[in-house]
């Protein structure tokens, strides 16, 4: 049985929102799960279900009706849960799923019935861990069956090669599929098909998922190109803790699709820095973009690295070599110069730097390099005035911001990020010919309204998530970046983004 690699996930409080969302998203994906636990009566449900399937004859369907006990929503008994099944067989689902909980308590002789209406998937959910994997698989070889699922929970980003190792191990003998949930699970939803599941899951959209960490299957499609993963896919992602709302994967992916590249890019929430390096090494990942807080903690792991992260002490890239050794390099120099270079001067202009971190490191030393003059303000004044040492910059403290006028503002810390609220600076302290803000989300920050406000050029943080991002893909493809295509894939989701918070 020929089946796409993503099945979409139907939940919804009435049958009625399940087949209005399988019907308006049917061309795309035509594989779907209807999800019968969801419904508090989901027999009568199944006439309508026939009914849609009946005239979408091209349209692959499985029948799921957990039980409650097993994670599910399901509160009737194992008759009643079998007769749910049997009668979405009759109802059109070519594929039925029964955890195994539920397969080791039913009468062979009922099994064998439900398997002679259609295919039977025996399934098992871990919502806690990813353990016993071999185990598991042994105990549901027991139930004959035409698929059998393992879906667990990736606690750490190695559960994902766990997972992978296991399907790379057994899928040439059982179908198989298998994931991991959670936010951490991401790479096996992505990297399981490649890796022998027979298919892995997509929701409807974020907000209507049906288990944690679900991507939707328009991401799957669109953003991580599902369909054309394979053997030969190079992996690529960006790591950091936390790392749910980051872009580069939209940004990264987009590059890639434009320029043909077999590769996906993928967000990695790293909670350690040990976790990261054996993933980089297991997957194996051929290179990361290093987000915080581990821009400075990966150089002491780098094999070499290039003298912008060797003066900066932060690497926001990594490349692994075809010999396993990681190289490391700096492109947030690039996403601060460039934008720069096309307003003015940057050789003895005047810059105040905001921050002490690793953002401001790569514009203090980038822009110390190009024959600027330097301030740096933070919070913490003793990590300025380490940073100001080390540049041979001045740190400069807030009460003597009104007595000075510089070419360039660049804001390097995260205030403003995710509101148009919160500003670095009060309105009579901008006083400049340009405000870069390396917050690229919201687009328009409080700090450039003030300054737009004030008649200063402006340069929005998505200039430079874009300009290091391109950097970043000519040092992994030797291909010239496609940055107008990355600057309009990233424009339109932070839109996106900023409508959904509407």
């Amino acid at each position: 049985m020929r089946l796409p690699k993503v099945c979409l996930a139907l939940g919804g409080d009435t049958v009625e929102d399940m087949i209005e969302s399988a019907e308006s998203m049917a061309q795309d994906n035509p594989f779907v799960e209807f999800r019968l636990d969801y419904l508090k009566q989901p027999l009568p449900a199944l006439t309508k279900i026939r009914s849609f399937l009946e005239t979408h004859h091209y349209v692959t369907a499985i029948g799921t009706c957990r039980r409650a006990e097993n994670g599910g929503k399901f509160k009737g008994s194992l008759a009643k849960q079998l007769e749910v099944l049997t009668k979405a067989n009759a109802a059109g689902c070519q594929v039925v799923d029964l955890e195994i909980q539920s397969a080791s308590k039913a009468k062979p002789e009922a099994l064998a019935h439900l398997r002679s209406r259609g295919r039977l998937l025996i399934s098992f959910h871990d919502f806690r861990a990813t353990r016993n994997l071999d185990d598991t698989l042994e105990k549901l070889l027991k139930v004959p069956a035409d698929f059998y699922k393992i879906v667990t929970t990736a606690t750490t980003l190695s559960d994902n090669v766990a997972m992978m190792k296991f399907l790379q191990s057994h899928s040439d003998k059982h179908a198989l599929v298998g994931l991991c949930m959670g936010e951490q699970g991401i790479i096996s939803r992505v990297l399981s098909v490649r890796s022998g599941s027979v298919f892995t899951f997509g929701a409807v959209s974020a907000d209507l998922q049906t288990a944690p960490g679900q991507v939707s299957a328009r991401d799957l499609r669109a953003i991580y190109r599902i369909e054309q993963v394979d053997p030969a896919t190079r992996v690529y992602g960006v790591a950091g803790d936390p790392i749910e709302h980051s872009l580069s994967p939209v940004i990264m992916n987009a590059a890639m699709r434009r320029e043909n590249v077999n590769s996906v890019y993928l967000p990695l929430h790293a909670k350690t820095l040990k976790d990261l390096l054996y993933c980089i090494r297991e997957i194996p990942l051929h290179g990361l973009s290093v987000t915080m807080p581990y821009k400075q903690a990966i150089v002491e792991q780098l094999d070499n690295t290039d003298a912008h992260t060797t003066k900066t002490g932060a690497c926001n890239t990594v490349v692994r070599g075809q010999d396993g050794k990681l190289y490391g390099f700096n492109t947030d120099i690039a996403g601060v110069i460039r934008p720069l270079e096309q307003r003015l001067t940057i050789e003895n202009a005047k810059v105040l730097v905001l921050g002490a971190g690793g953002a401001a490191r790569a514009a203090v030393f980038g822009l110390k390099e190009r024959g600027a003059e330097l301030w740096i303000m933070n919070r913490t004044s003793a990590k300025a005035q380490k940073l100001a040492r080390q540049a041979k910059a001045h740190s400069i403290k807030r009460a003597d911001l009104r007595k000075l006028a510089f070419d360039v503002i660049i804001n390097a810390t995260p205030i403003g990020r995710g509101n148009t609220r919160d500003c670095p600076l009060k309105d009579d302290e901008i006083k400049a010919r340009v405000v870069f803000d390396m917050v690229y989300d919201p687009v328009e920050t409080r700090l450039l309204q003030v300054a737009r406000a004030k008649g200063i050029a402006v340069i929005p943080g998505i200039e430079m998530f874009v300009h290091q991002a391109a950097r970043q893909f000519e040092i992994w493809t030797g291909k010239p970046a496609p940055s107008d295509d990355m600057l309009r894939a990233v424009t339109i989701a932070l839109h996106d983004r900023a409508a959904q918070k509407k």
